[in-house]
């Protein structure tokens, strides 16, 4: 499962510039520009003493910045930011799965005021068990590092078994929309440009289903201008068909997802004026042997259509190619990452794309169940991807850990994509039958060192970033627009963390010309 903001990773190339500064848009995860290429330029065209000067004085600035980022911190500010929230997953011992997913979160910018809000998932209590009522909760940015409760405001306050959560503006009216995928009933919830939202999902066509949404992500699949929903859904499971798994033989503990059939995940195309229609079947994308966990787009071919991908739990994991007709291909096998190296499907939960190599190819991040290792896909070129995992910090740090939200971001501004991944086991009693094993994990903070090589940073981020968490979603986006990505982690039956970014080499526009003689 997986959470996230907007991630989109800009990066400039100039000559006449040295460092690019950090965009102040939050919806976009900006990266600091490489530098490299305007100084040698500069240095051919001028290579005399003053021209060599000028180029040491910045290779210096440059090294110094990279020492920096070696002291930055992810200070946990959650309560002072006011943030007060807790999970319900709804445990009171009878061990129902879904108790083990949740909650997602994201960053939203819901009142175009140029500062990202942040939006939690909730659960809700079983029948016949009440307890306190709990919704999502959606935080306004007052815009001085502190946040205010508007759910109930913002027309939110809304129970539901919520999981996951999809930002995007389905409705091209500039407004961020909400999709929340549940156990049951998902919603859709439009945005109406005035700090409130409303359910939508009855009169959008999307009621109906009653399934386990996990994740979904807004991809406009046909390029028509409009963003089309993909659902993943995880296994066919109810109250009354819940069955009974042990770990020691006596006593219940959660089932792996083998114990339940498997569930298609949801194409739905926009038809425009707030409706859709379900294209699963007619997309070529119907597959009820998926137990989907996460999703996440790119454009795997470079052909300039979206591929969707599709992280399953005890399944192979898809890859839909776009026909560019309506219509996908599964191309998972032939592509590399339906299996783990040996022909094992893993137990995919989380996945994200993007270029961390500078290749000008999307690969993927997929974190998996504890013993498995995250998978880290590079995407060759020639429609294969291997996993460079095995062989990397990135799979050695990983092997006995359990990850859910992952994502690539640039956390110290060296215009790399890092890897986060939020870790936490599905099962409290874990330590009595792996000794390896630990419910709450610390999650892994992977730095980008270039050249395909990745280092463990998390230790060196503070302690309260790298205490072990039962931890779930993630996002990230810079709250307080001070250049530097924060984070935001959720736990599950737990509480939320905020960690401000602090530390972080900011670069700023500089211009330079050829000093004079």
């Amino acid at each position: 499962m997986r959470c996230s903001g907007n991630r989109s990773l800009v990066s400039g190339h100039g000559f006449s510039r040295a460092a690019i500064g950090i965009g102040k848009n939050p919806a976009s995860a900006a990266t600091s520009t490489t530098i490299r290429a305007a100084q040698t330029t500069r240095l051919k065209s001028c290579p005399d003493t003053n021209s060599l000067r000028w180029f040491s004085i910045v290779l210096t600035i440059f090294f110094a910045a990279s020492a920096l980022a070696q002291q930055i911190t992810f200070r946990d500010i959650t309560a002072q930011a006011g943030i007060h929230f807790t999970h319900n997953n709804a445990a009171f011992g009878k061990k129902y799965l879904p108790e083990t997913m949740g909650p997602g979160c994201a960053f939203i910018d819901y009142d175009n005021d140029g500062w990202p809000d942040i939006l939690l998932i909730n659960g809700q209590n079983w029948p016949g068990h009440p307890g306190p009522e709990s919704t999502p909760k959606l935080y306004h940015n007052n815009h001085d590092g502190t946040f205010t409760d508007v759910t109930r405001k913002a027309g939110l306050a809304i129970p539901m078994f919520g999981l996951g959560i999809a930002v995007g503006d389905y409705d091209n009216d500039d407004y961020d929309d909400l999709f929340i995928t549940a156990l049951g009933q998902s919603h859709l919830f439009h945005n109406n440009g005035n700090g409130t939202f409303t359910d939508i999902t009855k009169s959008a066509g999307l009621w109906g289903p009653n399934e386990f949404s996990t994740s979904a992500a807004w991809v406009d699949y046909d390029r028509d201008g409009k963003l089309d929903l993909v659902v993943a859904n995880y296994v066919q499971w109810s109250l009354q068909g819940d069955l009974f798994c042990t770990l020691d033989g006596t006593h219940k503990s959660y089932c792996t997802p083998e114990s339940y059939k498997g569930s298609t995940a949801r194409l739905w195309h926009n038809l425009g004026n707030g409706k859709f229609e379900d294209a699963t079947q007619k997309a070529k994308f119907f597959d009820n042997t998926s137990k989907s966990l996460g999703v996440a787009i790119l454009d795997y071919n470079g052909d300039g259509w979206p591929d969707i991908v599709l992280a399953n739990d005890t399944q192979p994991n898809k890859l839909y190619l776009n026909k560019q007709d309506g219509t996908f291909e599964e191309k998972a096998v032939s592509a590399g990452i339906a299996f783990s190296e040996d022909g094992i499907a893993r137990a995919g939960m989380g996945v994200d794309a993007a270029d961390y190599d500078r290749s000008g190819r999307a690969s993927l991040i997929i974190s998996n169940f504890a013993n498995q290792m995250v998978s880290l896909y590079h995407n060759e070129g020639n429609g294969l991807f291997v996993d460079e995992a095995p062989s990397s910090e990135v799979g050695r740090a990983t092997l006995v850990t359990l990850g859910f939200g992952c994502f690539f971001f640039d956390y110290d501004n060296d215009g790399w994509p890092d890897i986060f991944v939020a870790d936490g086991h599905i099962e409290d009693q874990i330590e009595k039958v792996q000794k390896r094993v630990s419910y709450a994990e610390p999650p892994h903070l992977f730095r980008n060192l270039g050249g395909g090589k990745f280092t463990e940073a998390t230790q060196s981020l503070g302690t309260a970033f790298a205490t072990p968490k039962v931890a779930r979603g993630a996002a990230y986006a810079d709250i307080d627009n001070d250049g530097a990505l924060d984070l935001l982690m959720t736990t599950n039956g737990g509480r939320a963390y905020l960690f401000h970014n602090e530390g972080v080499t900011i670069f700023r526009k500089v211009s330079w010309s050829r000093p004079s003689d």
